[in-house]
């Protein structure tokens, strides 16, 4: 995906508590300008420059982040700052480590909705860049500077417009220090009939990112649960419903919040969290229920990692009808370091589906499935989780490898899910969307 303002804006996430983490988990190095020796003679062009070649890249990719106020423990905005940090972003980069998506690059689906990964050509033009003395090249290629969005706005209002509904938790005091709280009000959504959902996203206060370590939102009707709204956990945009399938809103409903604050030095006053919602028009139906749902790994359900030690664990799950998985989100916390989900069919054969092998707890993605490859599961065929888990000091996010850890939902416990949206199909939809992708595969041909 090229530069929008769409993309660049669905990355700011000014919170104190992340730039600290990412700064330690990255490590701290000696600015360049003291290390490097002289770059290539005046007179030599070189093949990559800044201005030309990497600072658009950097728009693309980072800047977002990487700038005064935000969420990167340095500036990416100019040439000197760059060059000052040149060799660390070239490491993190290759390591795949920046941008924070975490999702292989060489297992499994590969064709994903709004995809933050740079792409091989970026990797390596930074990498060369590096490597030929970082020049700086002409200030006229310079690319101009980019208007980067309010960090306060919804990001997904860049594409869909503002919310149709925002809802707004009631006010909750954080304390600067003291033990996880868990604050769980309800609120009326003031949406007066049945409605199908486009896109969604949930948005702690601009302070309270630095605090909140989830915020998790369901309906419910006449004190009766009716479905799940929306999942938050750090670094997380917002969900955006496939067309054609309804996630549904229901008339007269309210919203249950379950916000997971964690004090981390921040003293906050009457704290909020927003969920905005976009709505399809009243006529609108779609063909198949959307829901979203926290899929449990079983051995999630307890078990203890003893100090330095690691831990495998498994959940298994079928579906009554067939199904389309649209997107796929692991959760965790700091000892969490790898998940997959496959496909076990029934006739046997098994699917690579998505994995994630450098976790990291400071982003949380839901990954959303282009819709050509989103995976397609018939009556019989099983969903398989796996979770890998990394309690010694080879863990870098690992805050104490002495200790025993356990399910829990403190922040210094473990947890084991996945928050997978699913829309819900019968016989024949299984079938269209069949016929329409190997249509779409036959028209792609040379003269199809």
């Amino acid at each position: 995906m090229k530069v929008s303002t769409h993309r660049a804006g669905s990355r700011i996430v000014a919170t104190s508590v992340l730039a600290l983490l990412v700064t330690l988990a990255n490590g701290h190095e000696r600015p360049l300008a003291a290390q490097q020796t002289a770059g290539p003679s005046a007179d030599a062009a070189p093949a990559v420059t800044f201005t030309r070649d990497v600072a658009p890249i950097l728009q693309e990719n980072c800047q977002v982040c990487h700038q005064p106020g935000a969420i990167g423990p340095m500036s990416l905005m100019t040439y000197d700052d760059v060059r000052r940090y040149a060799r660390r972003i070239s490491r993190i980069v290759e390591a795949r480590d920046m941008p924070p998506y975490q999702y292989d690059a060489d297992v499994g689906i590969q064709k994903l909705k709004e995809d933050w990964r740079m792409s091989d050509e970026q990797i390596q033009t930074i990498i060369q860049w590096v490597a030929a003395g970082s020049p700086e090249g002409d200030p006229a290629d310079m690319p101009p500077p980019i208007d980067w969005p309010d960090p306060a706005e919804f990001r997904l209002a860049e594409r869909f417009g503002p919310p149709d509904v925002i809802i707004r938790s009631d006010p909750y005091d954080v304390p600067a220090i003291g033990q996880d709280r868990w604050w769980r009000p309800v609120v009326p959504t003031g949406i007066t009939g049945d409605r199908c959902i486009m896109a969604i996203e949930t948005k702690p206060s601009v302070e309270g990112r630095a605090v909140a370590h989830h915020a998790n939102s369901s309906f419910r009707v006449d004190g009766e649960s009716a479905g799940r709204l929306s999942e938050y956990a750090l670094g997380k945009v917002g969900e955006i419903v496939p067309e054609g399938a309804c996630r549904k809103a229901p008339a007269n409903s309210e919203v249950v919040f379950d916000i997971h604050y964690w004090p981390n030095g921040v003293d906050l006053v009457d704290d909020q969290v927003e969920v905005g919602i976009w709505l399809h028009p009243e006529e609108y139906e779609g063909t198949y229920d959307q829901t979203l749902t926290l899929y449990f790994l079983q051995g999630g359900r307890g078990y203890d990692i003893p100090p330095h030690g690691t831990l495998m664990t498994q959940g298994f799950h079928t579906f009554d009808t067939p199904v389309r998985i649209d997107s796929w989100q692991p959760h965790g916390h700091t000892r969490l370091v790898a998940m997959s989900v496959e496909i076990l069919r029934k006739n046997g054969r098994k699917e690579m589906v998505s994995m994630v092998s450098n976790w990291s707890a400071l982003w949380h993605h839901s990954h959303l499935y282009d819709d050509d490859v989103a995976p397609l599961l018939e009556v019989g065929d099983q969903l398989i989780l796996t979770g890998w888990y990394d309690n010694t000091e080879n863990n870098r996010y690992n805050p104490d490898p002495d200790q025993w850890v356990g399910i829990g939902d403190r922040t210094a416990d473990e947890m084991s899910h996945a928050w997978i949206a699913v829309t819900h199909l019968d016989e024949q939809g299984m079938e269209r969307i069949k016929a329409e992708r190997a249509a779409r595969l036959v028209s792609e041909r040379p003269g199809g």
